[in-house]
């Protein structure tokens, strides 16, 4: 059985009162609550060491929204992944679009980071997903295709299971837009199979794939619904309890 998961980028957002009262409410949420899918956040680095104690038990997976290609060094604002294993975090988002959009990072980037994340025993979620002109090229397929083997196919079979790859159509993060299920599903598959023809569909099946292109809770259970759609990157409205656990529920 593949993993169902729930994550939340909080991207740039809470100040450090708003963000401890919100970890608290998920933590007694959780506590409350039986899930049928594991719950992870991405909060801001700043905030990384008291989401883990609050968390302190695991019950919600703690990621950081990015990490260094380098272990060490004069690297000013960078975290490696020494110091979120030295805290306990769970793993670390790669690759997502707006460090693609605004920080120039690659899927060459993105190679070094994961291969580190899983040398280091963190859980890399690598980011891919095409642009609008892409989408509206017919390029998706491609796109989609091309990241996924820069950023991957150096990796083992036994790696790459541990990978949890998130598929963002970068034309629906933020906009309001929403590929629809069956869109989301398409593109889904077609990561798998690529997985397939390289390392073989049993390895495929245990891959967790997650849609992130604005999940919400009114389009959540029909979007999870769909075969190869195992869980949700959830932007916006992660940062509201209400709305998150209404996603989260949507495995029920």
């Amino acid at each position: 059985m593949r993993r169902k998961i729930v994550a939340g980028n909080w991207k740039m957002n809470k100040n450090v009162i708003d963000a401890q009262q919100l970890m608290v409410q998920l933590l007694s949420y959780k506590n409350n609550n039986a899930t049928n899918c594991e719950v992870w956040i991405a909060p801001p680095a700043l905030y990384l060491m008291m989401a883990k104690d609050i968390f302190e038990k695991d019950e919600i997976g703690v990621f950081a929204q990015d990490m260094s290609e380098y272990e060490s060094g004069a690297y000013t604002g960078e975290i490696s992944a020494d110091m979120l294993e030295s805290i306990d975090a769970s793993g670390s988002l790669i690759g997502h679009s707006e460090r693609r959009q605004y920080h120039g990072e690659t899927d060459s980037h993105c190679n070094k980071k994961v291969k580190l994340a899983l040398d280091k025993g963190l859980i890399p979620v690598y980011c891919n997903g095409e642009t609008l002109e892409q989408r509206k090229a017919g390029q998706h397929f491609e796109v989609v295709k091309n990241q996924t083997e820069v950023a991957l196919f150096t990796l083992s079979a036994e790696e790459i299971k541990k990978v949890v790859i998130a598929y963002e159509p970068v034309w629906a993060i933020g906009t309001g837009e929403t590929a629809t299920p069956e869109q989301a599903q398409e593109i889904h598959a077609h990561i798998r199979s690529i997985i397939a023809a390289k390392y073989g569909q049993e390895v495929a099946d245990e891959v967790s794939i997650l849609y992130g292109g604005s999940v919400k809770p009114d389009n959540a259970k029909e979007i999870f619904s769909q075969p190869d759609i195992d869980g949700g990157l959830i932007g916006g409205a992660a940062l509201k309890l209400e709305d998150f656990s209404k996603i989260i529920e949507a495995f029920n």
